[in-house]
């Protein structure tokens, strides 16, 4: 059975720093498009980065560009979300999710979603 298992969430100050890691089993991650997302209670999800399907390169939200760095470990199944000079606006659970389908990153279908970590950045 295929899963994502999302770690790394704590409480940090404004401008800081963390790696949030997504640990994949029952498939290997690095065969399919994968994705960050976060949400806020009350609000939609919103798309942070996803590694395209069709050249592997990455997509960023206009939100995290430039301080968010998805990458991946194929050794370890498992990808990464450095996430740099934290802002309190970056508050949310994110998730880490697999992709089956779909041509725009990060508007693919999801199939896989792990179970969400909270970040919480304060001022």
């Amino acid at each position: 059975q295929a899963q994502l298992v999302e770690s790394g969430g704590d409480l940090v100050q404004s401008g800081g720093s963390l790696r949030l890691s997504c640990a994949a089993s029952g498939f290997i991650l690095d065969y399919y498009p994968m994705a960050w997302f976060r949400q806020v209670p009350g609000k939609e999800r919103e798309g942070v980065s996803c590694r395209r399907a069709s050249d592997g390169s990455t997509w960023y939200a206009d939100s995290v560009k430039g301080r968010f760095t998805m990458s991946g470990d194929i050794s370890k199944n498992a990808m990464y979300l450095q996430m740099n000079d934290l802002k309190p606006e970056d508050t949310a659970i994110y998730y880490c999710a697999r992709a089956y389908t779909g041509t725009v990153c990060p508007d693919y279908k999801y199939d896989v979603w792990g179970q969400g970590i909270q970040v919480t950045v304060s001022s």
